[in-house]
């Protein structure tokens, strides 16, 4: 079968009699069967799946069927499907079934979506690497010795080898651009609020957002198109009126962008990001738009905020996984604090525990002054540049990550050397600004490399149109290029 970059050529061949769902579904359930050794999917719902296929290629030739009609989705471990395992990669869900469905997922059900499985993640959406699932680590399809990135490396690798067409992610501090970036597909984070997290388990309350993993901006955007807006289970989601983002991807116009001086000119930055970064800030100067570089006071901030404030929501809703409502609960326990500390202890992995502890730490009475309050006014304090960076500027471009894919095991041994994955990523998640993480060409060993546009509050419309341009002028300089070779 042909390799489809987008829904809508997906759906031409459905109209056409050349494709039918049917024959889509087994397509992908063939992929997973030939690449489990990459394990991005933790449970695949092969008969299910099947049987959606048949129903919706009845709506087709019935009129009937939905805007996402052929699109075969995969759902990251942490958002619900009612009547299927939910386990946020971790042991102390061992055997839970989610009792509801995610408004996101709900709302592309309605619209003819096809659910083929749950996939790998790194445990609660804790880390940069997806090598903190209880599943075990997924494989870059790339190069299988390397990390896919995290904590939606399931989703991205998924994607990337063609196991099913799309992806749900979900993005705390980057994991859903940084994962893009390592697998070389499109990621997008949408704006604080645009999309319900109802369904999603929680990681960061005030930082989590639900996002696409695509092979196409034009794809990303109908995902959020449909996903996004009001609703009555989640009272952070915005009311604000939903623009057809699917509708204009056409972009017109100069953009003023700026890029922090700092992503591309620092020494910790692989040479070949760097290299493949300034070349595309050439480019947009040579189509005319005006770039400049910027320095944002606070930026060394950035981290040790994200980090500080995320342990401690990340203390607060793990709270709930005590062994005594659901999920796992010790067998050695002989009192209720003991039930508490085992079941925890048991079923928690390393990573997670590091951040309950952090967490635990800043909320305390001798310390939350010092650490806790401290960070949510250095964050307001982000979020007010941040917004005055937006008043002079239309994008803020940067790498998604300092170095390509990394190996399996190299930074496991360095919980801060792991962190810094995703310092370009965690400022969207800061201050709830929408960014897009964009392939951008490669390395010498053929490893993907990313780049990320970020935008005001609630610029998706723009931001997406002007991904989907970025995506094409990378179409033009590829072509010249193998036309001068």
């Amino acid at each position: 079968m042909k390799e489809y970059l987008t829904l809508a050529e997906i759906q031409e061949d459905l109209r056409g009699g050349d494709l039918t769902c049917v024959k889509l579904v087994s397509h992908y359930l063939q992929n997973i069967e030939s690449n489990q050794h990459l394990n991005a999917f933790v449970e695949v719902y092969a008969d299910e799946a099947r049987q959606a296929a048949i129903a919706v290629d009845e709506k087709i030739a019935n009129g009937t069927a939905g805007r996402l009609a052929g699109l075969v989705i995969g759902l990251k471990d942490v958002l619900s499907h009612k009547g299927h395992g939910l386990q946020a990669g971790s042991q102390i869900l061992n055997t839970y079934i989610a009792p509801y469905t995610a408004t996101a997922v709900q709302r592309l059900l309605d619209e003819d979506a096809i659910v083929i499985g749950r996939q790998n993640c790194d445990e609660f959406a804790m880390g940069s690497s997806n090598e903190n699932s209880s599943f075990g680590p997924v494989l870059n399809a790339a190069d299988p010795t390397k990390v896919p990135g995290g904590s939606s490396g399931g989703s991205a690798v998924a994607v990337q080898a063609g196991l099913c067409h799309a992806s749900l992610g979900s993005d705390t501090g980057g994991s859903v651009r940084q994962p893009a970036a390592f697998c070389g597909v499109i990621g997008v984070k949408p704006s604080y609020g645009r999309i319900s997290r109802y369904g999603l388990i929680a990681y960061a309350s005030s930082f989590d957002c639900i996002g696409p993993i695509t092979k196409s901006v034009a794809d990303a955007a109908l995902l959020i198109e449909i996903m996004a807006g009001a609703d009555n289970f989640d009272s952070t989601v915005s009311t604000k009126e939903v623009p057809a983002y699917s509708q204009n991807l056409e972009w017109s116009g100069k953009a003023k962008i700026g890029y922090i001086r700092e992503s591309v000119e620092s020494e910790a930055i692989a040479p070949e990001i760097r290299q493949q970064t300034l070349d595309m800030l050439n480019r947009l100067r040579a189509e005319g738009h005006e770039v400049t570089p910027v320095e944002i006071p606070l930026v060394d901030s950035l981290l040790p905020t994200y980090y500080i404030l995320t342990t401690a929501e990340a203390s607060s809703n793990l709270s709930r996984f005590d062994g005594v409502r659901y999920g796992h609960r010790s067998a050695e326990a002989t009192d209720l604090e003991s039930l508490y500390k085992k079941t925890r202890t048991e079923a928690f992995g390393e990573e997670v525990r590091r951040r309950i502890l952090l967490g635990t730490f800043v909320l305390s009475a001798n310390y939350y002054d010092a650490y806790y309050t401290k960070a949510q006014r250095v964050r307001r304090l982000v979020q007010e540049e941040t917004n005055r960076f937006f008043d002079q500027f239309d994008f803020l471009i940067s790498p998604v990550t300092p170095t390509t894919a990394f190996t399996i095991g190299e930074k496991m041994e360095d919980p801060l050397q792991m962190y810094l994955a995703d310092i370009f990523t965690v400022q969207a998640n800061v201050v709830g600004n929408p960014a897009v993480a964009v392939p951008n060409g490669s390395d010498e060993n053929g490893m993907p490399i990313g780049i990320q546009i970020m935008a005001p509050y609630f610029g998706e419309l723009k931001m997406l149109a002007f991904a989907q341009y970025l995506t094409e002028l990378n179409r033009k300089s590829a072509a010249v290029l193998d036309t001068n070779h």
